[in-house]
């Protein structure tokens, strides 16, 4: 069971740090040098919204196995940096339900009213954020693998 919520786990961490990685250096720039806005923003409000729904899965997944293995473990044994990475793992998940449930329905609102400009502007915001979650994110995974 252990292999099993450790895989679990370390798959469900790949999905959502590499997907941001890959959107915010890879996706998004490359969009952004071939698409003019009316076809880029539509295209990012396409794939974002299949990545939240990968990401949701993800954290469950991340929330589920975490929890089972400091169960398993018991809380007070467990190394101190379970508790760091749950610690961290909180604050990407408040920023998470802040972009999928606060900026990314804004930038689909705009997007298909055609407020191309306005849509930019908060996907600039949610861009940021997703930055700040890649960070954490790397720094969690550094903390898993350091126990820094």
């Amino acid at each position: 069971m252990r292999s099993v919520l450790l895989f679990t786990h370390i798959v469900a961490v790949a999905v959502w740090v590499g997907g941001m990685f890959f959107a915010h250096f890879c996706l998004r720039p490359a969009a952004f040098e071939v698409l003019p806005p009316p076809q880029r923003l539509p295209l990012m409000v396409a794939a974002l919204g299949r990545f939240f729904r990968w990401v949701a899965l993800a954290i469950a997944l991340l929330w589920v196995s975490g929890i089972a293995r400091l169960v398993q473990v018991g809380f007070a044994e467990a190394p101190p940096a379970w508790h760091a990475m749950a610690a961290v793992a909180l604050a990407m998940t408040a920023i998470f339900v802040f972009i999928a449930h606060g900026l990314f329905p804004q930038v689909r609102r705009r997007v298909e009213a055609q407020q191309f400009p306005e849509a930019a502007a908060v996907l600039g915001r949610l861009r940021q954020l997703v930055a700040l979650n890649l960070v954490l994110g790397i720094a969690t995974i550094a903390i898993a693998t350091m126990g820094v």
